[in-house]
């Protein structure tokens, strides 16, 4: 299977890339930048869609990039990477002579109200509410506008929680504070904490990618990518702080969070949404790691 990867030099597209070509698929990247095995975007718009049975896009800039200020830019590419390289994608999808047989879009579960009590899986009804779901809801509809995508092609939705892994991330940016004793829970702790690991949001996408067994639906299917364990900020904290075998007796206050951040974008760590993976699990998907000891066991022993 041909496949096109939209931001797949980014940390979750690395680990995609390699799963799929450890499965004999070939690969092609959509990049900013050319180079062996990759087009631009620019190159996409110009020429249209490369020979592909399945397409996704994971394109866009970096929530959590401790470099930028939270600002009206920041929020302006926040969008923009997002939403123009999932209309250019969806628009070269319906265009094509010859269109994938699957589309995948990874969006994400900020269009779930934040709450301690509430559970929501896929069949949750949603309305925006604030910033982010906002985005999310402009995001998954750029990627199935009217007349973009052929008829015949499987339209999929994967929301991912946090992602973990290595390589990138919020791990990234957590493990060197941890490793030197100075981690804690973020606000109160209580908020729910939405996660997977990242070789199991590849392995779902990488499920969605696969050729419908029955005519597909004009509806997009949409799947929740977190992990089924549902677990608070608190937890997660005193968890990596055991098995990297260090105290977490410094937490960080909401108020301290919203400074550094801004009050916008610290919502994302201080508050959180409990999502269950229902129509995940019922799809059959086998999680390599389904609670947190045996994901972040893997991410700092390995």
């Amino acid at each position: 299977m041909r496949v096109i990867i939209g931001g797949g030099s980014g940390f979750v597209g690395r680990e995609l890339t390699g799963l799929l070509r450890k499965k004999g698929h070939e690969v092609t990247l959509i990049s900013r930048q050319p180079g062996p095995g990759r087009i631009t975007w620019g190159e996409l718009e110009s020429r249209g869609l490369p020979p592909c049975e399945a397409a996704v896009n994971l394109a866009g800039e970096n929530l959590m990039n401790p470099l930028r200020w939270w600002n009206e830019s920041y929020k302006n590419d926040l969008f923009s990477s997002r939403i123009d390289t999932t209309k250019t994608l969806a628009r070269a999808i319906g265009a094509s002579p010859k269109p994938p047989h699957s589309w995948v879009l990874v969006s994400g579960v900020a269009c779930y109200k934040m709450s301690e009590t509430a559970q929501y899986t896929e069949d949750s009804e949603w309305t925006p509410f604030d910033l982010f779901s906002n985005l999310v809801k402009e995001w998954e509809a750029a990627a199935h506008l009217p007349g973009n995508v052929a008829k015949n092609t499987k339209q999929v939705i994967i929301r991912s929680g946090i992602v973990l892994g290595r390589d990138g991330g919020a791990m990234k940016q957590m493990l060197l504070p941890f490793w030197l004793g100075l981690g804690g829970t973020l606000g109160s702790g209580s908020q729910p904490f939405p996660w997977i690991h990242v070789s199991d949001l590849a392995g779902i996408i990488a499920r969605g990618l696969e050729p419908p067994a029955d005519t597909p639906s004009p509806s997009p299917q949409v799947f929740n990518g977190v992990a089924p364990a549902l677990n608070t900020n608190y937890e997660f904290t005193k968890e990596l702080g055991r098995i990297l075998r260090r105290p977490t007796i410094f937490p960080v206050p909401g108020f301290v969070l919203n400074t550094l951040m801004g009050s916008e974008r610290a919502v994302i760590l201080t508050q959180g949404q409990k999502v269950i993976p229902k129509r995940t699990l019922e799809a059959g998907y086998q999680y390599k790691y389904p609670d947190l000891t045996s994901a972040l066991k893997e991410i700092v022993e390995n």
